[in-house]
């Protein structure tokens, strides 16, 4: 049996642009992407803590060390720039291999800079 795992997070990045005339996607600095092991065309789940929406996209990797957040095509409807979200990647993992899974989860900072990384989240996590 298989599990869907959270395998990577990206916890309240900065949302830098929105770019309706796109053909859709999400467009995130590959240093972000390298950190947290999430990959080109991957699909993630994004959540806009401002407004609440949630959407699925695919990632298209950004300008190394330019901290762009970029939602792109319809998806740009469903946030404003410097709105504040939060992008997940999963996986399927085996249910033997659980207990030895450890997501990568990165904290950011305002300028979508990384300021620490945790393999796992506490209860009651606040940033």
């Amino acid at each position: 049996m298989f599990r869907t795992m959270m395998s990577g997070k990206i916890h309240r990045a900065r949302v830098t642009e929105a770019n309706l005339n796109y053909v859709g996607s999400i467009t995130i600095d590959e240093e972000i992407l390298d950190a947290v092991g999430m990959v080109a065309n991957e699909k993630v789940q994004v959540v806009n803590n401002n407004n609440g929406e949630r959407l699925e996209t695919y990632i298209i990797p950004g300008k190394r060390g330019s901290g762009v957040i970029c939602l792109n095509g319809a998806a740009a409807r469903k946030v404003q720039e410097g709105d504040i979200v939060i992008i997940v990647s999963y996986k399927f993992i085996r249910e033997e291999h659980i207990n030895r899974h450890v997501p990568k989860v990165a904290i950011m900072d305002e300028n979508n800079t990384i300021v620490e990384m945790l393999g796992t989240e506490p209860e009651a996590t606040v940033y």
